[in-house]
């Protein structure tokens, strides 16, 4: 694995600095929304002068608790989420004005109206498919939202602060693509374990320049070194495409150990990936209406039919010249599994070696899971 930069701050040491920023930011009044999912329209928050502030739900400990009131074979991340809240031990939950939830899968739609009972939960109905009765009922939640956001602080979110919000984001989502794409060098300049923390990391950072700034200036960092030091070399490293749920909570046992292994991680289409960050919302529609096309067209495996995001990932194994694809799937997210055939699929064609890895945040399976991706990189190497 690559070494990670000197001032390199871990996922967890990110989290527990947001704590601080995020109390300050609190106590001096300022709105702050908990989210957990790329679908949330956070332009809409950022103009009601408030934060998007990103819940806990990465990690095995709340799990047990959450397991008094869900069923064990949930999946890991929503048991998570709400074990967090039911426990009080996620401080981003705590400074939350409101939670927005989203019917992104049954668990999670069911798992909010529990929520609601410990701190008020409001949620989006996102529609599974897409054509114009879909966006027009995902506009009229935007609108919606839009609503709620002025009821519950008292005030006025006007079409200008939104348009402003949403020029914002889109500068946010170039400037985190443009580091992400770093990947498509060769060599790899950096590990794929340095890129999805970094970004992941920086959501616990309240304020969006701010975020947009450190992210410039590594990467300009990134390209100095890779131009001085690696331009014209090659490397023998395996170059790996991870896909599939959010994989923040799995990173150590997968990312991390593949990277260990040998290879280079060097793209992502996951939810802390290119993913969202593809398409920028059209200044040129009205704002409730370029919100609503924006992230009803994220790729995410709750979609169907999802051709988009196969056509996406076949797009990237040309673009990052990719050697193989890593599927990583949360115990019992059904749409991911059911959809995974269809990415093995897309990999067969392009001729690319495929591993689908399901698990949970335990470390129980990672003698298991390491086994297996060694003899993924056999395959790989042997082609």
């Amino acid at each position: 694995m690559m070494k990670l930069p000197e001032n390199f701050e871990t996922y967890a040491e990110a989290r527990k600095a947001g704590f601080l920023r995020m109390k300050a930011l609190k106590e001096t009044g300022r709105h702050m929304v908990g989210i957990y999912c790329s679908f949330v329209p956070t332009e809409l928050i950022e103009a009601a002068g408030g934060v998007s502030v990103p819940l806990c739900a990465t990690s095995e400990e709340p799990i047990p608790a959450a397991e008094a009131d869900l069923p064990r074979n949930l999946c890991p991340l929503i048991k998570a989420s709400y074990g967090f809240g039911l426990t009080d031990t996620c401080p981003y939950f705590y400074f939350s004005d409101f939670i927005v939830g989203e019917t992104t899968c049954d668990g999670k739609k069911k798992m909010f109206e529990l929520m609601n009972d410990i701190k008020e939960t409001y949620v989006m109905q996102l529609p599974s498919y897409r054509d114009e009765t879909a966006l027009e009922a995902w506009e009229k939640e935007i609108i919606r939202f839009w609503k709620k956001l002025e009821d519950f602080y008292g005030i006025t979110i006007t079409e200008e602060q939104v348009k402003k919000a949403i020029q914002l984001k889109n500068r946010e989502r170039d400037v985190m693509l443009r580091f992400l794409e770093l990947g498509k060098l060769n060599p790899a300049p950096l590990s794929g374990y340095e890129l999805g923390t970094r970004l992941d990391a920086l959501g616990f950072n309240p304020n969006i320049e701010e975020r947009c700034k450190l992210i410039e200036e590594r990467t300009e960092e990134v390209l100095k070194n890779w131009k001085e030091n690696l331009e014209g070399k090659t490397s023998s490293r395996p170059r790996i495409l991870v896909t599939g749920c959010p994989n923040s909570g799995m990173r150590d046992k997968t990312i991390k150990a593949i990277e260990e292994l040998g290879a280079d991680v060097v793209a992502f289409d996951c939810c802390n990936g290119t993913r969202e960050k593809l398409e920028k919302v059209d200044t040129s529609l009205p704002p409730a209406k370029a919100l609503a096309k924006k992230y009803l067209n994220i790729n995410c495996s709750i979609m169907s039919p999802n051709q988009g995001r196969l056509d996406y990932i076949s797009e990237m194994i040309d673009e990052y010249q990719i050697d193989g694809v890593l599927e990583l799937i949360l115990q019992a997210c059904h749409t991911y599994a059911i959809e995974s055939y269809y990415v093995k699929k897309t990999a067969e064609d392009k001729e690319v070696p495929y591993l689908k890895i399901e698990t949970d945040y335990s470390k129980a399976d990672s003698g298991q899971i390491n086994t297996r991706l060694e003899a993924f990189m056999e395959t790989i190497e042997t082609r």
